[in-house]
């Protein structure tokens, strides 16, 4: 996937620029938009984005890989990062790991990569809920009668779905055919937990006819995984002593002590939250895309802008809110 240029795509300023705080955080992703917009397209170049393995990185994805027994006898070691894409019937052994000899399932298989899932609200719900231990801790537990096995799981969620089961709702180029029970039914699917524990939010267009065939004009992922490394590296310096490596796993602690915010900064979290109703946990989130914005403009503190951009990538919020209302 690293082969794949960013340029590539058309169009699609806000999901692009999603991506690019993604990569240089750490964050986990969700786009949410009818068929055909290109949100699988985005994905799979978020890895060309992101920073090099390290060393210490590289040797634990090749350890995994050969536990999995998908390590290449002329490549023993792993020099990308992995971009998982599991379907959605996929059994709940091979997606969180298991079976007979207890092997890592496709969370931990991306781990310091990528898990892809496209429809998300497909995945079934005991599958998706598998997911809240390894994106709070980095790892997972799988317990079976005669063992259990720790496994690393330390990846970037990147989720893509539709608005409603047919996909166009809300949509300005194509009548929904669904209904307000088909659409909230469909909508929770996703719990809120799950939901809370994803970083940013965004809505994929699709692309106008006349725009199809045409060269893609935005950055080249090489320009931008220039500034997500600069991005990356003020983060490294800033967890010198700490045990986190990225914005994205920023504890409560750290978030007092690298977010704070003044008056302003806390007038528009507190008029944000009574507005879209949003948890502690989402408040956090906030708080870490925040940080990552500063960090791309290679800024100290969080500006009253950084946080303004960050609320913007909570789309689904907002979309649940106008569920309730249907």
């Amino acid at each position: 996937c690293s082969s794949l240029d960013l340029m590539d795509v058309i169009g699609q300023e806000g999901a692009r620029r999603a991506l690019e705080i993604a990569a240089a955080g750490g964050h986990n992703l969700l786009m949410l938009g009818p068929p055909g917009s290109g949100k699988t397209m985005l994905a799979k170049r978020l890895p060309g984005i992101s920073p090099p393995l390290n060393f210490e990185e590289r040797l634990e994805v090749s350890m995994i890989a050969s536990v999995a027994g998908l390590l290449q006898p002329d490549l023993p070691l792993v020099t990308e990062r992995p971009f998982r894409s599991p379907h959605h019937t996929l059994s709940q052994v091979a997606f969180a790991g298991g079976g007979p000899k207890c092997r890592p399932g496709e969370v931990s298989l991306a781990h310091h990569g990528v898990l892809f899932l496209d429809d998300l609200p497909e995945f079934k719900r005991s599958a998706l809920e598998v997911l809240r231990q390894p994106i709070e801790d980095g790892e997972i537990l799988i317990s079976r009668a005669a063992r259990s096995h720790k496994y690393p799981a330390r990846f970037s969620l990147i989720a893509a779905m539709n608005p409603c089961p047919c996909g166009y709702y809300g949509s300005t180029r194509r009548m929904c055919q669904c209904t307000p029970h088909m659409i909230q039914s469909y909508l929770n699917r996703i719990s809120g937990p799950l939901l809370d524990r994803i970083d940013l939010q965004v809505s994929v267009e699709a692309i106008d006819m006349g725009q199809l065939g045409k060269v893609g004009t935005g950055e080249r992922s090489e320009l931008v995984r220039e500034r997500v490394c600069l991005a990356r590296d003020k983060q490294t310096l800033r967890f010198r002593e700490l045990s986190i490596h990225c914005n994205s796993q920023m504890t409560s602690r750290e978030l007092r002590a690298f977010c704070s915010l003044d008056s302003q900064g806390d007038q528009v979290m507190s008029k944000a939250m009574k507005r879209l109703g949003l948890s502690a946990r989402a408040y956090d989130r906030i708080l870490r895309v925040a940080r990552t914005i500063a960090d791309l403009q290679d800024q100290d503190h969080i500006h009253t802008r950084d946080l303004a951009e960050a609320l913007q990538y909570r789309q689904l919020d907002r979309l649940w809110n106008e569920r309730h209302r249907l």
